[in-house]
């Protein structure tokens, strides 16, 4: 069941939303205004946030400023008004859509499923015949299986759930062995060459896609010239 944060300052409408979403097996938990919210989040983790605009003690707004300085929780916000600089300004503010009221219920829950779906962590990815496998702690190319260590592992799997993105050695450090390691940049630079040999030796193109940004880290391309 996902967990769903529902935030307004209408009980009414809290309650219509949470009724709605039951049967879709979404476990709602009911926010009356702001703060409320905020002594929820403080104790629970939610799947996503259905938001309010217009709430007088504090606005959505601030609500999702608020919010995204301790989590990036996916956050649609719900909202009489549908002026464009208003929809571009809940985004800029950290917001990841933007349903107008009275909104479609089929309309509402498509979304929901939608943005879950992206959120959704992936288990498997597949890039040209490498297969990374996070279930089965495995990788191959073409059947053949390649070992990795298993910080080489995680570290690769960084890489590949986030094509196109740029990784400092630090960000690596925190992601794979955590915030308070003592592990430093060389041991990264290490494991880059160790993983490149290891699947550089089964034919595998990993210099076209394996890449270094010089003076900031590595990064993954799945797409090559």
């Amino acid at each position: 069941m996902q967990k769903v944060l529902l935030v307004d300052d209408e009980k009414r409408m809290l309650d219509l939303v949470a009724l709605y979403l039951k049967p879709h097996h979404y476990l709602s938990t009911k926010a009356l205004g702001p703060f409320e919210a905020l002594r929820y989040l403080d104790k629970e983790t939610y799947d996503l946030i259905l938001l309010d605009v217009m709430m007088p003690e504090m606005d959505g707004w601030e609500l999702c400023r608020e919010i995204r300085k301790v989590s990036d929780v996916p956050i649609i916000m719900l909202t009489a008004r549908e002026q464009q600089e208003d929809i571009i300004k809940g985004l800029k503010l950290g917001a990841d859509d933007y349903v107008t009221k009275p909104f479609n219920e089929g309309e509402l829950l498509a979304r929901m499923e939608a943005l879950l779906r992206r959120r959704a962590p992936k288990k498997s990815i597949e890039v040209k015949g490498l297969f990374w496998d996070e279930d089965r702690f495995e990788l191959s190319y073409q059947n053949q299986s390649i070992k990795l260590t298993p910080k080489e592992f995680l570290m690769l799997g960084q890489l590949l759930k986030n094509p196109d993105k740029v990784f400092s050695r630090d960000q690596l450090i925190q992601l794979v062995w955590g915030f308070d390691s003592e592990t430093e940049g060389r041991t990264i630079d290490s494991h880059v060459r160790n993983v490149r040999e290891k699947i550089r030796q089964v034919g595998f193109p990993i210099d076209d896609h394996f890449l270094t940004v010089w003076g900031i880290g590595y990064k993954w391309v799945n797409e090559t010239e």
